[in-house]
Protein backbone atom coordinates (compact mmCIF):
# COMPACT_ATOMS: atom_id res chain seq x y z
CA UNK A 1 0.00 0.00 0.00
CA UNK A 2 1.52 3.33 -1.02
CA UNK A 3 1.36 6.53 0.98
CA UNK A 4 -1.44 8.91 0.02
CA UNK A 5 -0.54 11.92 -2.07
CA UNK A 6 -0.80 15.22 -0.25
CA UNK A 7 -1.43 18.41 -2.19
CA UNK A 8 1.12 21.03 -1.17
CA UNK A 9 1.27 24.46 -2.81
CA UNK A 10 4.15 25.21 -5.15
CA UNK A 11 7.01 27.25 -3.70
CA UNK A 12 9.28 29.62 -5.57
CA UNK A 13 12.43 31.03 -3.99
CA UNK A 14 12.82 33.82 -6.57
CA UNK A 15 11.66 34.59 -10.06
CA UNK A 16 15.10 33.98 -11.60
CA UNK A 17 15.98 31.01 -9.45
CA UNK A 18 16.08 27.40 -10.55
CA UNK A 19 14.83 26.46 -7.13
CA UNK A 20 11.17 26.39 -8.08
CA UNK A 21 9.57 23.45 -6.33
CA UNK A 22 6.54 21.65 -7.71
CA UNK A 23 5.50 19.28 -4.96
CA UNK A 24 1.80 19.22 -5.76
CA UNK A 25 1.71 15.62 -6.94
CA UNK A 26 4.64 13.99 -5.18
CA UNK A 27 4.63 11.64 -2.25
CA UNK A 28 6.03 13.31 0.91
CA UNK A 29 8.32 10.33 1.56
CA UNK A 30 9.75 10.61 -1.96
CA UNK A 31 10.29 14.34 -1.44
CA UNK A 32 12.25 13.63 1.75
CA UNK A 33 14.42 11.19 -0.18
CA UNK A 34 14.98 13.69 -2.99
CA UNK A 35 15.90 16.37 -0.47
CA UNK A 36 18.39 13.95 1.09
CA UNK A 37 20.12 13.58 -2.31
CA UNK A 38 19.95 17.34 -2.93
CA UNK A 39 21.48 18.01 0.50
CA UNK A 40 24.31 15.59 -0.25
CA UNK A 41 25.02 17.42 -3.53
CA UNK A 42 24.99 20.75 -1.68
CA UNK A 43 27.37 19.49 1.00
CA UNK A 44 29.84 17.97 -1.48
CA UNK A 45 29.25 19.69 -4.81
CA UNK A 46 32.91 19.16 -5.70
CA UNK A 47 32.34 15.39 -5.86
CA UNK A 48 31.00 13.43 -8.82
CA UNK A 49 27.27 12.84 -8.45
CA UNK A 50 26.07 10.57 -11.24
CA UNK A 51 22.37 9.73 -11.25
CA UNK A 52 23.18 6.19 -10.13
CA UNK A 53 24.78 7.48 -6.91
CA UNK A 54 21.96 9.95 -6.25
CA UNK A 55 19.35 7.25 -6.85
CA UNK A 56 21.08 5.04 -4.27
CA UNK A 57 20.98 7.90 -1.74
CA UNK A 58 17.26 8.33 -2.45
CA UNK A 59 16.60 4.58 -2.56
CA UNK A 60 14.74 4.73 -5.89
CA UNK A 61 15.57 3.63 -9.43
CA UNK A 62 17.74 5.86 -11.60
CA UNK A 63 14.97 6.69 -14.07
CA UNK A 64 12.47 7.41 -11.31
CA UNK A 65 14.99 9.60 -9.49
CA UNK A 66 15.80 11.68 -12.59
CA UNK A 67 12.11 12.26 -13.39
CA UNK A 68 11.09 12.97 -9.79
CA UNK A 69 14.02 15.33 -9.15
CA UNK A 70 13.23 17.40 -12.23
CA UNK A 71 9.55 17.50 -11.32
CA UNK A 72 10.29 18.53 -7.73
CA UNK A 73 13.03 21.10 -8.33
CA UNK A 74 12.43 22.25 -11.90
CA UNK A 75 15.84 21.17 -13.25
CA UNK A 76 17.62 17.88 -13.84
CA UNK A 77 20.12 16.79 -11.16
CA UNK A 78 23.15 17.50 -13.36
CA UNK A 79 22.04 21.08 -14.00
CA UNK A 80 21.37 21.60 -10.28
CA UNK A 81 24.89 20.38 -9.47
CA UNK A 82 26.37 22.58 -12.19
CA UNK A 83 24.62 25.60 -10.67
CA UNK A 84 25.98 24.80 -7.21
CA UNK A 85 29.52 24.48 -8.59
CA UNK A 86 29.29 27.80 -10.42
CA UNK A 87 27.87 29.51 -7.30
CA UNK A 88 30.70 28.14 -5.16
CA UNK A 89 33.30 29.20 -7.72
CA UNK A 90 31.81 32.72 -7.85
CA UNK A 91 31.96 32.97 -4.06
CA UNK A 92 35.60 31.85 -4.01
CA UNK A 93 36.47 34.30 -6.78
CA UNK A 94 34.85 37.16 -4.86
CA UNK A 95 36.13 36.27 -1.40
CA UNK A 96 39.65 34.90 -1.95
CA UNK A 97 42.82 35.61 -3.89
CA UNK A 98 43.34 31.96 -4.75
CA UNK A 99 44.35 31.00 -8.27
CA UNK A 100 41.51 30.38 -10.72
CA UNK A 101 42.96 26.93 -11.49
CA UNK A 102 42.85 26.01 -7.80
CA UNK A 103 39.25 27.21 -7.54
CA UNK A 104 38.28 25.21 -10.63
CA UNK A 105 39.64 21.96 -9.23
CA UNK A 106 38.29 22.60 -5.73
CA UNK A 107 34.76 23.13 -7.07
CA UNK A 108 34.76 19.81 -8.90
CA UNK A 109 35.96 20.56 -12.42
CA UNK A 110 38.36 18.10 -14.05
CA UNK A 111 39.83 20.62 -16.49
CA UNK A 112 40.49 24.35 -16.40
CA UNK A 113 39.31 24.69 -20.01
CA UNK A 114 35.95 23.09 -19.30
CA UNK A 115 35.55 25.22 -16.18
CA UNK A 116 36.32 28.45 -18.03
CA UNK A 117 34.09 27.70 -21.01
CA UNK A 118 31.14 26.53 -18.90
CA UNK A 119 31.58 29.40 -16.43
CA UNK A 120 31.46 31.94 -19.28
CA UNK A 121 28.48 30.19 -20.91
CA UNK A 122 26.52 30.27 -17.66
CA UNK A 123 27.48 33.69 -16.25
CA UNK A 124 28.35 35.61 -19.39
CA UNK A 125 31.75 36.54 -17.96
CA UNK A 126 35.06 34.76 -17.49
CA UNK A 127 36.21 33.88 -13.97
CA UNK A 128 38.84 36.63 -14.19
CA UNK A 129 36.24 39.23 -15.15
CA UNK A 130 34.02 38.18 -12.21
CA UNK A 131 36.98 38.55 -9.86
CA UNK A 132 37.89 42.01 -11.19
CA UNK A 133 34.30 43.23 -10.95
CA UNK A 134 33.99 41.86 -7.40
CA UNK A 135 37.23 43.55 -6.34
CA UNK A 136 36.07 46.86 -7.81
CA UNK A 137 32.74 46.65 -5.98
CA UNK A 138 34.12 44.92 -2.87
CA UNK A 139 33.43 47.69 -0.41
CA UNK A 140 29.83 48.05 -1.61
CA UNK A 141 28.96 44.36 -1.13
CA UNK A 142 30.45 44.26 2.35
CA UNK A 143 27.25 45.67 3.83
CA UNK A 144 24.95 43.22 2.06
CA UNK A 145 24.29 39.81 3.70
CA UNK A 146 26.08 37.01 1.85
CA UNK A 147 22.83 35.08 1.26
CA UNK A 148 21.42 38.05 -0.70
CA UNK A 149 24.60 38.41 -2.75
CA UNK A 150 24.53 34.68 -3.58
CA UNK A 151 20.84 34.76 -4.53
CA UNK A 152 21.31 37.82 -6.73
CA UNK A 153 24.27 36.28 -8.52
CA UNK A 154 22.81 32.76 -8.84
CA UNK A 155 23.29 31.40 -12.35
CA UNK A 156 20.07 31.14 -14.34
CA UNK A 157 20.23 27.63 -15.78
CA UNK A 158 16.70 27.09 -16.96
CA UNK A 159 18.08 25.55 -20.16
CA UNK A 160 21.04 23.27 -20.77
CA UNK A 161 24.41 24.95 -21.24
CA UNK A 162 24.81 23.40 -24.70
CA UNK A 163 21.39 24.76 -25.74
CA UNK A 164 22.27 28.19 -24.36
CA UNK A 165 25.56 28.12 -26.30
CA UNK A 166 23.72 27.11 -29.50
CA UNK A 167 21.20 29.93 -29.13
CA UNK A 168 23.92 32.51 -28.52
CA UNK A 169 25.83 31.27 -31.57
CA UNK A 170 22.67 31.58 -33.64
CA UNK A 171 22.15 35.14 -32.35
CA UNK A 172 25.77 36.14 -33.02
CA UNK A 173 25.75 34.77 -36.57
CA UNK A 174 22.43 36.46 -37.30
CA UNK A 175 21.19 33.21 -38.71
CA UNK A 176 17.51 32.81 -39.31
CA UNK A 177 17.47 29.14 -38.42
CA UNK A 178 14.14 27.86 -37.21
CA UNK A 179 14.28 26.95 -33.52
CA UNK A 180 12.80 23.62 -32.54
CA UNK A 181 10.36 24.05 -29.63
Amino acid sequence: MSAPLIRIPSISVSSSSIMTVDTATQDPELLRRLLRAKDRMDAASHEDWPVRRLARVSRVSEAHFARAFKQAFGVPPHRYLLTRRIERAQALLRETDRAITEIAFETGWKSLGTFGRTFRDVTGESPGEIRLRAQAAGHELGRVPACFVSAAQRPDLTIAVSEKRRRETTDINGSLQKEIP
